[in-house]
């Protein structure tokens, strides 16, 4: 396909997702792609992400920003809270 296919929407997001998660997993945080809706990307954080006061600033700087630069058509990201575990 040599680029002369682009990739759907959900493919993007996703490769722009696993070049993110090397920086987040090295603060010992991880985010996941859980769905794309109306142009938004619905992410969950994990590990130390998860409830992190500094969340909202980790995804906005790293997660969001690399979307809109890769994906111009995401407007946004949402987090969805993590489940707890064995419940």
């Amino acid at each position: 396909m040599h680029g002369l296919v682009r990739a759907d929407l959900r493919t993007r997001v996703s490769r722009v997702i696993e070049m993110v998660r090397p920086t987040l997993q090295s603060h010992g945080g991880d985010v996941t792609l859980v769905d794309v809706r109306d142009n938004r990307a619905v992410v969950r954080l994990s590990g130390s992400c998860n409830g992190c006061s500094m969340s909202s600033v980790t995804l906005r700087s790293t997660v969001e920003e690399s979307l809109k630069e890769h994906v111009p058509e995401i407007e946004g990201v949402e987090v969805v809270p993590t489940e707890p575990d064995g419940e």
